[in-house]
């Protein structure tokens, strides 16, 4: 399938329950997820039909005209998008959000190993690992980038016709779902689309591994940067953790196109959302890689000097803001529901913890 006919692909919902693709779960490399989500998003590319799993509040193969805001919620590297999508529908009841005007959605990024315990149809999207959260290309049935399945999700929230009345999506990504959401929120091509319907975007991030640094340098420890010395980690700058390499679906990889979208993300509606208990340096999903570690010893550490990096970088114009939540470590539930997430997520109430600028 050529990249042209990948960018054309156009997104449809199927509504169905997938529990009649569950089988006996088979022996696999790592532990396969549980339970499938309960409906199915199938996008129609030039190779064919390619399929993700995916929870939704509300069957949006036909027009909401009452639906005013969008929420979707991308899981962890453990995939259970059961857990994430429950937190962000409690998120939406703390709230008080209407369930008729607010849309929330969770697909579900699977393994190899999830279609082979599942026995899945071959029409099903699957990665290699974790490529899906930092954009790679899908094993198959097609090389569709991870990036290209949320380009087609919010192709069908720009559509007016299906969503006339719409003003707001948000887009929230824990831990793996963090860094699919940084990396996205700089090179994706869906938010363009909604902005030209006139609908906000709002990137929440919480507790990503790590972040997409744009130039060599690196935060110290005593909380200064300076160019890191690639001698001792050579990849420290490649894809995921900078431009370098980066995958097929950015096809402008020139140093203008990268300070443009430098440009573009800082001026976005970005809130960090980071658990101040999130500070353990041996917890088991941490990336120790030593690009990982050359961005700080944990993910407090990782996000705030982040932060700070685009800060410095950027003294004026910079609109992205930095929100803490108290007595909360490495849990996609305790942070979606917290006030701050709650605020972050919907808009209502205030986190009392929002860092100044």
């Amino acid at each position: 399938m050529s990249r042209e006919s990948q960018r054309r692909l156009a997104a449809i919902l199927v509504v169905g329950c997938a529990c009649s693709l569950l089988g006996s779960v088979a022996a696999a490399r790592e532990k396969p997820v549980a339970r499938l989500a309960s409906k199915v998003f199938t996008l129609q590319t030039g190779d064919g039909e390619a399929s993700l799993p995916i929870d939704a509040s509300l069957d949006w193969s036909a027009p909401l005209p009452g639906v005013t805001r969008a929420a979707i919620v991308f899981h962890g590297k453990g995939r259970n998008v059961e857990g994430y999508y429950a937190a962000l529908v409690a998120a939406a009841r703390i709230a008080g959000a209407s369930t008729s005007q607010t849309l929330t959605v969770a697909p579900q990024f699977l393994r190899n190993e999830d279609i082979e315990a599942h026995r899945l149809p071959k029409t099903y999207l699957h990665w290699h690992g974790g490529g899906w959260s930092a954009g790679e290309p899908a094993e198959g049935p097609t090389a569709l980038s991870s990036f290209e399945v949320i380009d087609a999700l919010l192709a069908v929230l720009a559509d007016s016709a299906r969503f006339p009345h719409l003003r707001e999506v948000v887009l929230v990504g824990h831990s793996g779902g963090g860094q699919l959401l940084n990396r996205y929120a700089v090179v994706g091509r869906g938010p363009a689309a909604l902005a030209s319907a006139g609908i906000h975007v709002r990137f929440v991030i919480a507790n990503p591994s790590s972040f997409l640094y744009f130039d060599d340098e690196r935060p110290l420890p005593d909380g200064s940067f300076a160019p890191y010395q690639a001698a001792s980690c050579p990849n420290f700058d490649r894809w995921r953790y900078g431009p370098a390499d980066a995958p097929a679906y950015v096809t402008d990889t020139s140093a203008v196109a990268w300070q443009k979208r430098e440009a573009d993300y800082v001026a976005a509606d970005v809130i960090y959302l980071l658990g101040e208990d999130d500070t353990d340096p041996e917890q088991v999903d941490l990336d120790t890689s030593c690009a990982g570690e050359a961005e700080g010893p944990q993910r407090f550490a990782r996000g705030t000097a982040y932060f700070r990096y685009l800060q410095r970088r950027h003294p004026t114009g910079f609109q992205q803001q930095l929100w803490f939540v108290p007595g909360v470590a490495h849990f996609g539930n305790r942070m979606m529901d917290a006030p701050c997430g709650v605020a972050a997520i919907f808009g209502t109430g205030k986190c009392a913890t929002v860092q100044p600028p």
